[in-house]
């Protein structure tokens, strides 16, 4: 911001907060009023150079006066255009527009700002409606002559202002004025830093008159030679005509002309002065890939006295630089980093970097390391990705199960009528009686599901003020893990409801588990018809039970905006849960009270699970513990579909020497016995990862002196997608996976969750592989329901023909299984590790005492003081029993 622009600030901050909406206005109008009285200076001058050329006089300017100081209300520019004017006039605009264009801008500009606006920020950034009602307003705006008057005049904020109404092509940046320059070309020659940088991160380029410094030099020359002939026939008139109107007139256009004069001595000044950059500072080359290498650099200490416009990155085989493989020259600084693609695999380049400005380029920098082969930690041992073609075979055997239903489907349609029309018969009648069509407003002990639908702070609720619920089924076994898995994947299947429901024989004697999976379809297709939507969104890792018997499978939706839906309408939260709260009085609250009571939790969980880590290398470390009937894995509140994990680096790719490196230091009897001087080119990646076991250890608050026996995993880098990678910190192979009261002298912070195995897989893959476990679960969940369906056949059968039919098909199924799991299991990751983290002789890993010190003593009295007690590892996280018994004892 300019020193005006601070003077404003600091005025407005000393205000009382009654006055500031009125100050505010004032002072921003009064730059803007000045603003565009010299705007409609440039364009009175304009029009009268025209008609000055037309009758061969000298031209005259119709400008207010002026004088030769740096203040904006002072200042006076001559945006007389020296050569060419009326092509360029011609070209840009076909006529010039009101003089008080700039006026009216400012004045809708300022009506804006008292009624809208509280602090002078605000003024500056407002939403983009008004930016474009505001451009309605003001369509003769010539937004290219007020960006050269911005940077002539050296005013940050008005430049500001300008590129924030309009886009780069509305102000015509990069078109050169009649001077053959352009907004860029002026900044850099006046040397203003701040102006130039903040035009080149929106794309500005220099004038492509200026093909070399000889064409730049004379062109200045030129400028500064005719607007001194200027001046001098100016003030030889001035003094020869004495006093008239006509030479008051003149008058002003020779200050003018002597400002445009000293504008164009500053630029040549600034010019010559100049020296080529030095060179780039703390260039880096980095191995991202088997075919590219990524080069990151910053700006050079000095530039010279001249900003610097544009990069070279040149790369070879030869480290002399002869000949060379290739170079790109980026002239979007915005990310000083550039990644070199199509390279060949093992073989070595040599990078460096130059930079340039107005004075040409500037020395080479060579990266550190010079050279680098493009590879990856697979190279090492030819491995094959674990996720290639996975996709595809699973599309493959979905189009296989669709067709085999096609088939089925056309041979049972006519057995099956006659029964299906008893069936419709009865339950037609069965629905004058019972009104399914509705949500449930009180749960009784069965199985249910609630329907989440959220806005921001609103959540869509029924005409009665309830969450939308469904009952599945009114009894039901006591543990539902199976089911429930089942439903999760159905998530991924909405719009195939009718289609399953359609491919389930009608039979009384199904089985418990079909019969419960016929509900749970039968359920989900009642509360998409009631909403009118096929997507009721992800399902919540475990579903809400109560003392009372009921469980409550949840799933939950963020939508966009609040929608209309057929069935309900949109209530605060908050609002929702005191109303429930005055309802509620029983001592033990049912699953929908919990459902209310830990509703923020829930919305949490749902919005951080579909969130992804930003690319880059990480360090995640594997912890599991068993119940009864599952597995679970720690993971953070803050991002449950992953690992706790910190970051080692941001590049996610590990090269083949980096991956030798650590096979050879596992393989090491001592750490000794491996390199780690400065000399060394890993010396960096051994650096990287003492700092993340360091971080990861204090995250998950465990001290070094137990953590001797942690490991690092070495069979694999787990390449997760979207350009996220994982090493693994593996615990002692007994501690890997904690049984139901093994003590663990483990104690994390808070904000850790056990999440049950399947479900963890199940939202990670969501997040990281999403084609994939879309397929998976939709072909998992049809073929296990094909599964039950094939062996109520198998049971139903009687003659030998129904028998080997049902045979064969029960066959088929049992293949597609086979083959699921096949693929299911090279694409399970963190099962691959927990086998090899569990298994004992010898013992596996890189362990972390070749790369920390365990014994420090410092680091021992550090983690000492602030961890003092010895625990078992942390339960999982409040579950709706917990969040129970503390309502309970709240109302007690």
């Amino acid at each position: 911001m300019g020193k005006e622009g601070q003077r404003v600030t600091s005025l407005y901050k000393r205000l009382p907060l009654k006055d500031r909406h009125f100050t505010c206005s004032k002072i921003i109008g009064r730059r803007f009023a000045c603003f565009a009285q010299r705007l409609s200076h440039r364009r009175k001058q304009s029009q009268c150079d025209l008609l000055n050329e037309s009758t061969g006089q000298l031209p005259a300017t119709c400008s207010s006066a002026a004088s030769n100081n740096l203040n904006w209300n002072c200042r006076v520019k001559m945006t007389q255009q020296m050569q060419n004017l009326h092509l360029s006039q011609s070209k840009k605009h076909s006529t010039p527009s009101s003089p008080n264009a700039a006026k009216r801008l400012y004045r809708n500009l300022s009506e804006k700002l008292k009624g809208s606006h509280s602090s002078f920020d605000e003024a500056y950034f407002r939403t983009r409606t008004d930016r474009l009602s505001l451009r309605k307003t003001s369509v003769n705006f010539q937004g290219n002559e007020a960006m050269f008057e911005a940077v002539e005049q050296q005013d940050m904020d008005a430049v500001q202002i300008l590129l924030y109404q309009y886009t780069p092509e509305e102000l015509d940046l990069n078109t050169p004025n009649s001077e053959g320059l352009t907004p860029l070309d002026i900044a850099i020659m006046t040397n203003n830093v701040p102006i130039a940088r903040i035009l080149l991160k929106t794309g500005a380029r220099e004038s492509p008159h200026f093909v070399s410094l000889e064409s730049r030099s004379i062109h200045l020359n030129t400028l500064v030679q005719e607007a001194q002939e200027r001046v001098s026939e100016l003030s030889a008139q001035v003094e020869n005509e004495g006093f008239s109107l006509d030479n008051t007139e003149k008058e002003k256009q020779l200050k003018a002309w002597e400002w445009r004069y000293r504008l164009y001595r500053r630029m040549k000044t600034g010019f010559e002065h100049a020296r080529a950059p030095e060179a780039p500072t703390s260039a880096c080359l980095m191995v991202t890939s088997s075919t590219s290498l990524t080069v990151s650099f910053q700006e050079p200490l000095s530039v010279n006295a001249a900003v610097v416009t544009r990069y070279k990155v040149e790369w070879s085989m030869s480290k002399d630089f002869c000949p060379l493989a290739g170079e790109i020259i980026m002239e979007n600084l915005q990310i000083l980093k550039y990644t070199i693609t199509g390279l060949t695999t093992g073989q070595q380049y040599f990078v460096q970097v130059s930079a340039y400005n107005m004075k040409g380029w500037g020395p080479a920098q060579t990266t550190t390391p010079a050279c680098a082969s493009p590879s990856n930690w697979k190279d090492y041992d030819d491995r094959a990705p674990r996720h290639k073609g996975q996709s595809e075979v699973l599309e493959g055997l979905l189009q296989q199960v669709r067709a085999l239903h096609q088939h089925y489907s056309c041979r049972e349609s006519s057995k099956l009528q006659t029964s299906g029309r008893k069936q419709s018969v009865s339950r037609s009648l069965k629905h004058l009686f019972h009104s399914s069509n509705k949500f449930v407003k009180t749960l009784k002990r069965g199985l249910y599901i609630a329907v989440i639908f959220y806005y921001k702070d609103n959540m869509l609720v029924t005409n009665e003020d309830q969450i939308p619920i469904v009952e599945i089924d009114d009894s039901h076994t006591s543990s539902i893990t199976q089911d429930f898995l089942w439903f999760t994947k159905l998530s991924c299947m909405w719009e195939d409801i009718r289609w399953l429901r359609q491919s389930i024989p009608i039979s009384m004697s199904s089985s418990t588990v079909l019969q419960t999976r016929q509900k749970m379809l039968a359920a989900t297709a009642q509360l998409q018809n009631l909403l009118g939507t096929h997507n009721l969104g992800r399902v919540y890792y475990e579903p809400i039970k109560d003392r009372h018997g009921n469980i409550l499978i949840v799933t939950i939706r963020e939508v966009e905006m609040l929608y209309s839906f057929f069935s309900g309408k949109w209530m605060q939260i908050s609002k929702l849960q005191s109303q429930r709260k005055s309802l509620s009085t029983p001592e033990e609250p049912t699953a929908l009270d919990i459902l209310l009571i830990t509703i923020q939790d829930i919305l949490s969980y749902h919005k951080r699970s579909h969130q992804r880590l930003s690319p880059g290398l990480y360090l995640g470390y594997l912890k599991l513990c068993s119940s009864v009937d599952q597995i679970k894995v720690l993971v953070t509140q803050k991002l449950p579909n992953i690992l706790c994990h910190v970051k080692i680096r941001e590049n996610y790719n590990i090269s083949k020497e980096e991956w030798e490196w650590v096979q050879k230091l596992s393989g090491s009897e001592s750490m000794e016995s491996v390199d780690h001087t400065s000399d060394c080119p890993m010396q960096l990646f051994f650096y990287e990862l003492q700092m993340a076991v360091k971080a990861l250890l204090k995250q998950i608050n465990i001290p070094l002196y137990q953590a001797r026996n942690f490991r690092l995993y070495t069979q694999e880098v787990l390449e997760m997608g979207h350009n996220v990678s994982f090493l693994l910190l593996l615990p002692a192979s007994d501690d890997v996976c904690t049984a139901p009261g093994q003590n663990n002298p483990y104690t994390p912070h808070s904000g850790f969750l056990n999440l049950p195995l399947q479900m963890f897989e199940l939202v990670h893959f969501c997040s990281y592989r999403e084609k994939f476990i879309s397929l998976y679960c939709r072909l998992s969940a049809v073929v296990e329901l094909d599964s039950l369906n094939t062996q109520q056949s198998l049971r139903e059968a009687i003659s030998d023909s129904e028998v080997a039919a049902a045979k064969q098909r029960h066959q088929q199924v049992l293949d597609f299984i086979q083959q699921i799991d096949e693929v299911w299991r090279e694409m399970r990751w963190i099962m691959d590790a927990l086998h090899y983290a569990r298994y004992k002789q010898p013992v596996s890993g890189l362990s972390i005492t070749k790369l920390i010190d365990t014994s420090d003593e410092q680091n021992l009295k550090k983690i000492n003081s602030t961890s003092s007690h010895i625990d078992c590892l942390p339960s999982p996280s409040p579950s709706p029993e917990m969040h129970r018994r503390k309502a309970v004892s709240g109302k007690q």
